[in-house]
């Protein structure tokens, strides 16, 4: 069994700490939770292994089916009994709401470490790592790309957003949870990487050979820097090859999500060619 209240004012402790928890990565992190909205999202989530603290639920929006189907995802993490639900009205939960069309249902999560050594990796792995990726909307729409062209795993390193920020969940539409993420600084990523003899791909218009023309079929690690000031030294020059992107008219750069899709998707050509 669940435990159940009803709150209807906002200024209730614990819609506080909801609006909290959207707002503040500081909040997160000392609380060890995070806000995730919206049954698709929330389902990537508990597939995950993730574990619900607290349902917030307008039953005007939601159905009892899908809330049904939800419980029973909890259940089946086997944390349901830390679980609780708060109903709350349609006012209150626009309030609330991160964003609109989030059908009736917020979620409290508790928050996990993602460390290089919880990857799990295939033969021949296909990773993409950032350095320094700043924008949630980026790293959400590299993690969205990653998960379309099955990367086997998202490396981080040295962020300057987190993990659970709700635009980056948001804008990855929850594949910030069906992929493997890890967080690490660069030195870390490049010895492991190393270590497993996984290539490394730094993508930069310097001294660099057309993407297409490089071998992505053995294990490869595709390296993205920020849009505004490319890859440091300490990558480019742990690299294995410098691949570009031609680039035909009178810019010099594309959106790293963009990159990172056209990388990725080479690498899924080459590997499914016959």
């Amino acid at each position: 069994m669940y435990s159940t209240e009803t709150i209807t004012s906002a200024q209730n402790p614990k819609i506080k700490e909801l609006l909290a928890l959207q707002e503040k990565s500081r909040t997160r992190r000392e609380k060890g939770l995070f806000v995730v909205e919206g049954r698709r999202e929330l389902g990537h989530c508990l597939n995950a292994g993730y574990g619900a603290r607290t349902l917030f639920i307008c039953r005007e929006i939601i159905s009892q089916a899908d809330l049904d189907e939800i419980l029973g995802a909890i259940s089946s993490t086997g944390n349901n009994r830390r679980c609780s639900i708060i109903e709350i009205p349609p006012h209150l939960y626009d309030k609330v709401a991160y964003r609109g069309g989030t059908e009736g249902i917020i979620a409290e999560m508790e928050w996990k470490s993602r460390t290089l050594d919880a990857l799990e990796l295939q033969d021949n792995p296909l990773i993409v790592v950032l350095e320094s990726v700043e924008k949630p909307g980026n790293l959400g729409a590299v993690l969205r790309s990653a998960d379309a062209a099955g990367a086997d795993a998202v490396i981080v390193c040295d962020p300057l957003t987190d993990l659970y920020n709700p635009n980056l969940i948001r804008s990855s539409i929850g594949a910030v949870f069906s992929r493997q993420v890890a967080l690490a600084s660069s030195e870390e990523t490049i010895g492991w990487l190393k270590e497993r003899g996984i290539k490394i791909l730094t993508a930069q218009l310097q001294d660099s050979e057309w993407y297409y023309e490089t071998d992505m079929r053995s294990g490869t690690a595709i390296i993205m820097g920020t849009e505004s000031t490319g890859l440091t030294d300490t990558w480019r020059k742990a690299a294995d090859a410098h691949i570009k992107i031609p680039m035909l008219g009178q810019l010099d750069s594309l959106n790293v999500s963009v990159s990172a899709a056209i990388l990725l998707y080479e690498a899924v050509r080459q590997r499914h060619s016959k």
